[in-house]
């Protein structure tokens, strides 16, 4: 009966995503708000919580992100990324301290202190790869002159990342100063070497990864995106970077049949990541906070599109592309979320949580709605220009 119960409301829920998605492509929107909104439906607080599928959702949440970071690195190889990293250090310079000074701000204010000062700025600073992964998919940017300056940032974000978590995580446990550069030295070592990895023998995992059987493709690119993802996760480093580095490992045609085969399972289990972000927050708690949130929320707006129009401009990209590029950065996701459960968990304020959930789902719900709507009139200043 469990498992019967499990088949059940999986069913349901996917096929209310279906229905969901249909509904967007008829409007013209993205569908991400909408499986937002599902996910509140579900979660606690919801109109009709689950029952028993929640940590099967929350496993293909995981594996929605892994396999949205794979299909992005699949369209770029090594040499690019790192001509890319270095052409937009500054850039991701200036994200860093534009973006994470209004949640270190909004937390002093607030008079919660530095601990939760240091946590808010992580939740204010990071785009959610995963969101602006499929966003550059679905409005078909990916092939765009701007498209390699955002990658660069959502890479040099999380690379930052793999050097904050570890901080954090120490700060909050009150560790020693020796330890916590101890776990930051193993997160910064793990992120080098597949990188080096990727660059240099990049063509022996090609060479064994190839298959002319598809199937036995799908196998091998899955499996060793995940194993990668789960080493670099283990190691204090995000599944995403992991993911993300293994596309970029494989290049050519093989990495295009890679993608082909990859699109219909990464868009089924990208849809349950999103409904599972919208299951962990509860309603009623981010009321008390949503005045903040959204002051907060715009004020970040602003921000990464300032962001990402000053790097697609030092990179000679066009008016246009500057405010794609920006546009793209305003969602928050994944990490944020990490962030701030940490913080709560470690006792760090109890307004954290509602805070940083308001947040993330306004700007992860009207980040890939406002790329929608702005696209006719970036097209209108593009051919003015």
């Amino acid at each position: 009966m469990h498992t019967a119960s499990i088949f059940i409301e999986l069913g349901g829920i996917v096929l209310a995503l279906g229905v969901l998605g249909a509904l967007a492509l008829r409007a013209g929107i993205s569908p991400i708000p909408l499986y937002l909104l599902a996910g509140l439906a579900f979660g606690q607080g919801g109109i009709l919580p689950l029952a028993t599928s929640e940590d099967f959702i929350a496993v293909g949440a995981e594996l929605g992100v892994v396999l949205l970071l794979l299909t992005l690195g699949l369209e770029y190889n090594a040499d690019e990324l790192v001509t890319s990293l270095r052409g937009n250090a500054r850039g991701g310079l200036v994200d860093l301290v534009l973006n994470a000074a209004p949640g270190a701000a909004a937390a002093l204010l607030l008079g919660w202190g530095p601990v939760a000062a240091v946590a808010m700025a992580g939740v204010t600073y990071a785009t959610s790869s995963g969101i602006t992964a499929k966003v550059l998919s679905d409005l078909g940017w990916i092939g765009n002159r701007e498209t390699p300056v955002v990658l660069s940032l959502l890479v040099f974000e999380d690379l930052t990342m793999a050097l904050y978590l570890p901080i954090l995580t120490a700060i909050l446990a009150g560790v020693s100063l020796a330890v916590g550069a101890v776990t930051v030295a193993i997160a910064l070592a793990t992120v080098g070497v597949v990188l080096l990895v990727a660059l240099r023998f990049g063509r022996f995992i090609e060479a064994f990864v190839a298959s002319p059987n598809s199937e036995v493709l799908l196998l091998k690119v899955v499996g060793l995106a995940l194993a990668v993802a789960g080493v670099a996760q283990q190691l204090q480093v995000s599944a995403a970077v992991g993911a993300f580095l293994v596309g970029i490992a494989l290049s050519g045609e093989l990495a295009h049949e890679a993608r082909a085969l990859l699109i219909p399972l990464r868009d089924l289990f990208a849809a349950v990541f999103f409904v599972f972000f919208g299951l962990q927050t509860d309603p009623a708690a981010i009321l008390p906070m949503a005045g903040v949130a959204g002051l907060l929320a715009v004020v970040s707006m602003a921000t990464k599109l300032a962001t990402g129009m000053y790097a697609a401009r030092r990179a000679g990209v066009a008016r246009a592309g500057q405010a794609r590029a920006g546009i793209a950065l305003i969602p928050r996701g994944e990490f944020n979320i990490v962030i701030a459960g940490l913080a709560v968990a470690a006792g760090a304020h109890p307004d954290l949580g509602p805070l940083a959930a308001g947040y993330v789902l306004i700007l992860a719900a009207f980040g890939p709605l406002a790329a929608r709507l702005v696209q006719p009139l970036i097209a209108l200043v593009a051919r003015r220009a």
